[in-house]
């Protein structure tokens, strides 16, 4: 069995492990946050625009679950930086990272209902067919739910067992 040199555990101590994934969450954080923060800008403003006053009924649900999904997203994205300034230096950083981690997935969840129902709002106010909507429904959380979720939970499961069968 060959060891993927990426697989090795680093040289390093327990403090810098956890500055390393301090980081490497809150550059995560980062990426993540400037798009919720478009799409929240985005919803923020619509209620503002010629023609909003024609979406009615599912329209207006689906408008506020992409606005309250981006709101949800944006709390649990930002949530880890005011943490770790109002945790910082008090010997959390390892809660932090778990929380951290948490929140992302939490706030994850949210981004992808955010854009499902935006798209979906986009969607029923072009069509009238039913199946459009449908089909946009199933194809956007179907998509966030494989990248963001299903896939590399697969692969955290392999690498499991792969570790599991390495050890007997």
């Amino acid at each position: 069995m060959t060891v993927d040199p990426a697989d090795k555990p680093r040289d390093e101590t327990e403090h810098e492990r956890l500055d390393r994934q301090l980081m490497e969450l809150l550059q995560g954080f980062r990426v993540a946050t400037t798009g919720v923060q478009v799409l929240f800008a985005f919803l923020l403003t619509v209620p503002f625009s010629t023609g909003f006053d024609k979406v009615d009924g599912i329209g207006m649900v689906l408008f506020y679950l992409a606005l309250f999904g981006a709101a949800v997203a944006s709390i649990y994205f930002i949530a880890p930086v005011f943490q770790h300034r109002i945790l910082f230096r008090l010997g959390q950083k390892a809660l932090l990272i778990k929380r951290a981690n948490r929140y992302g997935i939490i706030g994850a969840f949210a981004l992808a209902i955010s854009i499902t129902s935006a798209t979906m709002l986009i969607i029923v106010s072009l069509s009238e067919r039913t199946g459009a909507v449908v089909l946009t429904a199933v194809g956007i959380l179907g998509l966030c739910g494989w990248v963001w979720f299903v896939q590399p939970y697969l692969t955290r499961m392999r690498a499991r067992a792969r570790a599991t069968s390495g050890d007997s």
